[in-house]
């Protein structure tokens, strides 16, 4: 069914809901995953304008999905790594189609009213964006437990 899925991560609780979902498909389908963070401050965006080196910032979410890939692997999954700078949504959208994903696997919040609109602005984005299927998992309530730790 999937091949290559493309996992947006936050570096935050709702990556463990994510990646829980994920497992377990990409266990089912034999598919490879694609973990993608995109920074998103002030000197990620200007980072190849300015030719400025990586922030703080950056180095810390590279270490995050380097440390989370390594896991997946540790466990058997085929996992790769992508730290992007930017607008999420594009980012996420141009990733998909570069790293020839079948499905992008977003969580998301479950915000409602205002905070849908200013909170769920990249998942929908995307969803509209892309060509390629996006499956969207609500992420776990805060202070439950999953496999990554507790949320």
């Amino acid at each position: 069914m999937y091949q290559r899925i493309l996992i947006p991560l936050e570096h935050s609780a709702y990556d463990a809901g994510i990646l829980d979902h994920v497992r377990q498909l990409a266990q089912l389908c034999g598919a490879s995953m694609v973990l993608i963070h995109v920074a998103d401050g002030w000197a990620a965006r200007n980072a190849q304008q300015l030719a400025l080196r990586e922030s703080e910032e950056m180095a810390r979410d590279r270490a995050y999905l380097e440390e989370t890939c390594a896991r997946l692997r540790a466990e058997g999954f085929s996992a790769d790594a992508v730290l992007a700078a930017g607008d999420p949504a594009a980012e996420i959208c141009a990733a998909a189609e570069r790293e020839r994903c079948d499905l992008i696997a977003m969580a998301t919040h479950g915000h409602k009213g205002l905070q849908d609109l200013i909170y769920g602005a990249t998942a929908n984005s995307v969803r509209h964006r892309t060509m390629v299927p996006v499956l969207m998992v609500r992420g776990p309530a805060p202070g439950s437990v999953t496999a990554e730790g507790v949320a």
